[in-house]
């Protein structure tokens, strides 16, 4: 066979072709009449089905072109405004991880050291260093003053590090007494010409007296940066200590990016602005009209304009998503699409003129009548011709065409017969498929042979193969079985835990996802008054997460029967977990430690879900209060503690997110809601009954979906000293 330009000689496709080519033309013969009669038909025929084409092109192309700005346009409007929030909210996250930080320095100074801090070193420029600024007049020699200064160095490194890692451009902590220490890489910009330090009115920048004034998380407007004249927002948070102001924490975010995206988007007929929570337009290509950029004092607030349905759409745009909405502005009509950037109460409006949108309509309407008209004459010349044509050869094709049917049709079936007949006899031990000599036709069905014989060899290659890889997966799953019951037996399982006390009663499960889980539970008596309670989930799934979460058990209950508080004991196994944590592992953990002769009890919880409290005679509650950060996240991180008293008849119930994330075929969550019906379905059950119709109000709500996450669950019930445990449940 040889291939010339997708035509293949010698083969069955050229056979077929000739086949097809023969009856065309003998039913050619047969109509030869009726198409010269109906040629002069055809003329009016064509032209009124050309115009129904159009017609019709038109209406698709329009109704396509809207279809595709509904859901291109609006999405792609909510997507630039959800990636300019998240570059907000990392300076969110920067400011209110600093402030943390920082309330725990002014609450507890003699905890942490004196840490010299310096002015900037314009030889240092291009390196992240941490510089100390400040207002005109201010005494360094005041001893009050050299204190907190030499407190807040101590946050130079987490600055460092944080501005190294986060999307901002630099950090600052601003002290009452007019002096601030600053994070940023560019040492040089706080001399003047001549060399000297600036000296700044700290007390009266606009993120200073904004966040003072709200008491609150405060963006400014968008200004220039004091030191690099570069486009920026700043994110201030005041820090109070003891009712009073002690300090003001900060971030800068450079907008240059943003406002070089947005001068880039116009194009087209369709440009994007940015307008912010005044309803001012803050960055805009345009230079003309009602979106264009304005000094504050003269700027506009498209809330308030005379334009109704415009002044409704800004306002829309700043609360939610609007949808894609018809306008009309400077005698034009256009299509506007607004999404929220909630972070800072700014909006992204997109805009695109109806006129760029329909332009390839219009043009692809003019090209079709240029084709149509050529070829309406084309087609007018061609049909005199074929009518003569046809007739002069419509006989002898006729007669060609009869013999070459009977002789082609017969080279193609004979061996296509005789490899059916010995396909259809392939079974039980012969399964192999050899090419014979009948079968080298030179054209397609010698390819066929060859591909049943190349087919016949990979399946019984294939069988083997499926024989080893059988055994190889038995294998593996007797490995992970055992893996499996290593994991549960490093877990309490057996029930009653404490038959001998009867001060309280205690029950817990874990349901892995897969064979081995990251979840863990853990409980034990620190000594003969005091209870300890563990509840964590490793990041991850399968045998890795089992391993950290073994090794995490372990330093924990080893922190906690050295005399550690929950806090302290937290404290001292991040540090040791971040060593040499390449893998990036963490663990969520909720760690208790119960006095249990007076139901006193001390909680740390390092970004776990909040525990569930159900008092005596009373309902199931979600107890919140603020998170610190997850195990094995942040070295040297500090970790809340909270204290509580449980009363005889109390109970508490712990879990890990694989119960509120339970999630059935239609990808809805089980939810807090649902899982306290399941609690006080019956408030006063024992805890393995609590936990049991727990679990079945889960099976209920998820069904036959598959379970995606570890469930684990303890409940304790507080009887209290000298009672019996039978006569409280």
């Amino acid at each position: 066979m040889k291939k010339i330009k997708n035509i293949v000689i010698g083969g069955i496709q050229q056979k077929v072709f000739n086949l097809v080519l023969v009856t065309i033309l003998l039913m050619m013969a047969a109509y030869t009449i009726v198409v010269i009669y109906q040629a002069g038909n055809l003329g009016r025929l064509a032209e009124e089905t050309n115009e129904l084409q159009k017609q019709s092109i038109t209406e698709i192309s329009q109704g396509t072109m809207h279809a595709v700005l509904d859901a291109s346009f609006t999405e792609s409007t909510r997507m630039q405004a959800y990636i300019a929030d998240d570059f907000f909210a990392d300076a969110e996250n920067v400011v209110r991880m600093l402030a943390d930080y920082a309330e725990h320095l002014f609450a507890d100074p003699e905890a942490y050291g004196i840490r010299a801090v310096a002015l900037p070193d314009p030889a240092k420029d291009g390196e992240i260093s941490a510089q100390l600024l400040m207002e005109e007049g201010v005494d360094f020699s005041d001893p009050a003053l050299f204190a907190q200064l030499g407190l807040i160095g101590n946050m130079s490194d987490m600055m460092t590090a944080l501005y190294r890692s986060a999307n901002v451009d630099s950090c600052y902590i601003a002290l009452p007494a007019g002096v601030m220490l600053l994070v940023d890489d560019h040492a040089a910009s706080k001399f003047d010409d001549s060399g000297n330090l600036i000296t700044i009115p700290i007390r009266e920048r606009a993120w200073y007296t904004g966040a003072v004034t709200r008491g609150d998380l405060f963006f400014t407007d968008v200004t220039t940066d004091l030191f690099t004249g570069q486009i920026s927002v700043m994110c201030a948070l005041p820090v109070y200590h003891e009712g009073e102001l002690a300090a003001v924490i900060g971030a800068d975010l450079f907008l240059n990016d943003m406002a070089s995206a947005v001068s880039a988007s116009a194009r087209d007929g369709s440009f994007v602005c940015i307008i912010n929570q005044n309803g001012h337009v803050v960055f805009s290509p345009q230079t003309e009209g009602i979106f264009r950029v304005m000094p504050d004092e003269r700027a506009q607030d498209l809330r308030q304009s005379e334009d109704k349905e415009l002044a409704a759409f800004v306002s829309a745009a700043l609360r939610d998503d609007t949808g894609i909405r018809a306008a009309e502005m400077a005698g034009e009509d256009y299509y506007m699409a607004g999404a929220p950037v909630r972070t800072v109460n700014w909006a992204v409006v997109a805009v695109v003129s109806r006129e760029a949108l329909e332009q390839p309509t219009v043009m692809l309407e003019k090209q079709y009548d240029s084709i149509q008209s050529g070829a309406s004459e084309q087609y007018r010349i061609g049909l005199y011709y074929s009518k003569w044509t046809i007739i002069v050869l419509i006989f002898i094709v006729f007669v060609i065409g009869a013999g070459a049917a009977l002789i082609v049709s017969k080279r193609i079936v004979k061996p296509l017969e005789a490899i059916t007949r010995r396909v259809g006899s392939l079974g039980g031990n012969d399964l192999q498929f050899f090419v014979e000599d009948e079968y080298r036709t030179g054209d397609e069905i010698e390819v066929l042979a060859d591909a049943f014989a190349n087919l016949s060899a990979k399946t019984l290659r294939y069988v083997d193969e499926v024989t080893r890889v059988t055994a190889e997966k038995e294998r593996i799953g007797a490995e992970l079985n055992m893996a499996t019951e290593i994991q549960a037996s490093q877990l309490p399982r057996l029930f009653p835990a404490f038959p001998q006390r009867s001060e309280f009663d205690i029950f817990a499960s874990m349901t892995p996802a897969k064979e081995v889980g990251g979840d863990f539970y853990d409980f034990f008596l620190v000594d003969e008054d005091h209870i300890a309670m563990v509840m964590a989930d490793v990041s991850g799934k399968g045998v890795p997460a089992a391993l950290f979460m073994m090794v995490s058990r372990v330093l924990i209950k080893s922190h906690m029967q050295s005399g550690e508080t929950p806090g302290q004991a937290l404290a001292s196994v991040n540090n040791q977990l971040c060593e040499g944590n390449n893998a990036g592992f963490f663990v969520t953990v909720w760690l208790a430690l119960l006095e249990i002769s007076t139901g006193k009890g001390i909680a740390a919880n390092a970004g776990h879900e909040h525990p569930a409290l159900r008092r005596a005679n009373d309902r199931y509650e979600l107890i919140t209060y603020r998170h610190s950060v997850a195990v094995a996240t942040l070295e040297n991180a500090l970790f809340r503690e909270h204290e509580f008293t449980l009363q005889p008849g109390d109970s508490l119930f712990i879990y890990t997110d694989g119960v509120t994330e339970a999630t059935n075929t239609k990808s809805e969550l089980f939810g807090t809601e649902r899982m306290l019906a399941a609690l006080n379905k019956d408030p006063d059950a024992s805890p393995d009954q609590t936990l049991h119709n727990v679990m079945e109000g889960i099976g209920s709500f998820v069904k036959d979906a598959e379970q995606f996450d570890d469930i684990t669950m303890l409940c304790l019930k507080y009887i209290g000293p000298g009672q019996n445990k039978e006569d409280n449940k």
